[in-house]
């Protein structure tokens, strides 16, 4: 079968994070992101794309700071309600009944029952006439301990990230399992040696 080229996020699966920010004014602010990906490892960098009437892009352009919330399923009930419009001034963590997380590098705070949380400020910006690619550099990177493995890696079980798939009608929420299969990044080079694992070890 044969689909618009629109529709390549319904097979796709996206993350479902949160950004929070907050204004100039103190206002916080909640909003749901699928379009954003990590940039090339091991750069401290991530990227996301924004419609261009967006408070949390008005946000990060004014303070040059966010909070990227990496969620599991038992958040998928937040989705709609901080998705939804609301005036600038509403404070979006008492509209959701969401908890703040205070942050340690940046002003803008995160979301308590997140897994992860990257503590951001803005790198670059790239505009076009309907959207805007933002880069943010990591300043902070935490996980929840009880979403780690046994080698330090994410626990899929326990985090259960959330993802999504969009279709014609709407959004499919659901998550990823571990398939159990794991390959070092090294067996991708002739010599099987990770040219750069050293950036690897914290």
């Amino acid at each position: 079968m044969i689909f618009k080229p629109f529709m390549r996020e319904g097979f796709m699966p996206l993350p479902v994070t949160f950004i929070s920010t907050i204004s100039t004014d103190g206002i916080r602010n909640i909003a749901p992101y699928s379009c954003i990906m990590p940039v090339l490892r091991p750069l401290d960098l991530i990227c996301l794309a924004s419609a261009r009437k967006r408070d949390t892009l008005v946000n990060i352009r004014k303070t040059r700071e966010f909070v990227v919330n990496m969620i599991g399923t038992s958040l998928a009930d937040k989705v709609i309600p901080t998705a939804k419009y609301s005036p600038p001034e509403t404070d979006e963590f008492e509209l959701t009944g969401l908890e703040e997380k205070p942050s340690c590098k940046i002003q803008a705070p995160g979301i308590v029952g997140a897994y992860a949380w990257m503590e951001c400020e803005l790198f670059k910006e790239y505009e076009e006439t309907n959207y805007i690619l933002v880069m943010g550099k990591v300043l902070r990177l935490e996980v929840a301990d009880d979403a780690l493995s046994v080698d330090g890696g994410l626990n899929i079980q326990k985090a259960r990230p959330l993802m999504m798939t969009g279709s014609q009608k709407g959004m499919h929420f659901c998550s990823v399992a571990d398939i159990g299969h794991f390959e070092p990044f090294g067996a991708m080079f002739p010599d099987g040696n990770d040219p750069i694992i050293k950036h690897n070890k914290s």
